[in-house]
């Protein structure tokens, strides 16, 4: 367990960090500690959320009190999870997928392309093709329900955020911020670069599985046109 250290969270969660270093062969070990957990959950498990290089457990200390009452919940859980690490499957249990998300680049779909190509001093067209370009990994879906952080873009693009960021998105604008890129699932404040927009819905309440994406699957974009983009939107409603 070298380099795992473990801090509560409160009196009802645990976070586990796995290392300092952000890469996917870390990451691929917080999915497969996710999945462990999930496919054998322990008496009052709630839930457990992957992150960048961490993973925080969430409990229910009520009900681990009733099974074992003479040590604190902290403690069981703390004593289950360092078992569970010890047996860590090394593969995955459920392969991630590679999700396709069409993208229309720059005009009124992505006000800030031009600002992000002069910082760089390159074209627009340059832009999206390094973008467009990179297959890109989902550490976590956070800040928003359904916002994938993506890993693995060119440091080329990399721009900072906006000193004063937008009151209200729209939803499935594409942006950078920093180093990552990212896609608002839902109409939301915020400060990254818009280069785009697609038209496929990261969020559905609704739905079984609400995100579209979940951490551990990857992510491609395709570049289309606005005549492209509205005809997906009329289908995909």
């Amino acid at each position: 367990m070298d380099q795992i250290t473990f801090y509560p969270q409160g009196d009802k969660a645990i976070t586990i960090h796995f290392g300092q270093e952000l890469h996917k062969d870390l990451h691929q070990k917080i999915i497969a500690f996710t999945e462990f957990i999930e496919a054998n959950p322990f008496p009052g498990l709630l839930e457990v959320i992957p992150s960048f290089t961490s993973a925080t457990i969430s409990y229910e200390p009520t009900k681990i009190e009733m099974v074992t009452p003479k040590k604190t919940p902290y403690d069981v859980v703390l004593s289950i999870l360092k078992s569970r690490l010890t047996n860590l499957p090394v593969s995955i249990s459920h392969p991630s997928k590679t999700v396709t998300i069409p993208v229309c680049y720059g005009g009124d779909f992505g006000p800030d392309l031009q600002d992000v190509a002069d910082y760089h001093h390159l074209t627009q067209q340059q832009i999206i093709n390094i973008h467009a370009n990179q297959e890109y990994l989902v550490y976590m879906i956070g800040f928003a329900p359904g916002f994938p952080y993506l890993g693995g873009m060119s440091k080329e693009i990399a721009t900072p955020r906006k000193a004063t960021p937008r009151l209200k998105i729209p939803v499935g604008s594409v942006g950078i911020g920093g180093e990552q890129t990212g896609v608002y699932p839902i109409e939301s404040p915020g400060g990254w670069q818009l280069i785009g927009r697609t038209p496929i819905r990261l969020f559905r309440q609704d739905a079984k599985q609400p995100s579209l994406l979940r951490a551990g699957d990857f992510v491609r974009f395709q570049p289309i046109t606005p005549q492209q983009f509205e005809a997906l939107r009329i289908e995909k409603q």
